[in-house]
């Protein structure tokens, strides 16, 4: 829970440290997100995943991950239909929608013990793993992946 706040909170603070004019810029040809905001989408839409997989897995019910009609290893394609939701979104507009579902995602975590989120097999939605695994790959792991590669784009310019 601490350090996925505390993942959340670097990046906040590193959007904040520049200008909007920055936050604007497009970043180099090879990546799929291609801005700030369709890292912020990526974030956002993931944490929509989590909580679906929440919901259903928690109702007894085993979901579909990582969704519908896409496996692990369709993930790629998965995310361009991701870029391709979100692209024509304004970045104030995906900020706020990151803050709540990251605030969603957040609430899961404080609510459940250690114990609940970190033994294997605790719940049967998730397989081999524990509910906390899934957890901080949507959070604390994902918020570095966005970190690094946003202060790496904007070192660029």
């Amino acid at each position: 829970m601490e350090s996925s706040k505390g993942n959340y909170e670097k990046l906040l603070e590193l959007l904040d440290s520049h200008t909007q004019e920055e936050l604007q810029n497009e970043f180099p040809q090879g990546t799929l997100n291609r801005n700030i905001r369709d890292v912020l989408a990526h974030l956002h839409h993931w944490h929509l995943l989590m909580l679906q997989w929440y919901t259903v897995g928690m109702s007894g019910k085993k979901p579909h991950m990582p969704a519908k009609g896409y496996t692990w290893k369709t993930t790629p394609d998965l995310n361009r239909k991701i870029w391709e939701e979100y692209k024509d979104m304004e970045l104030g507009a995906i900020r706020n929608l990151l803050h709540q579902s990251h605030g969603q995602v957040q609430q899961i975590i404080e609510s459940h013990t250690d114990e609940e989120l970190f033994q294997k097999r605790r719940y049967p939605w998730t397989g081999s793993t524990s509910l906390g695994s899934y957890l901080v790959s949507n959070t604390t792991s994902h918020y570095d992946w966005a970190l690094r590669l946003i202060k790496r784009q904007l070192k660029s310019k």
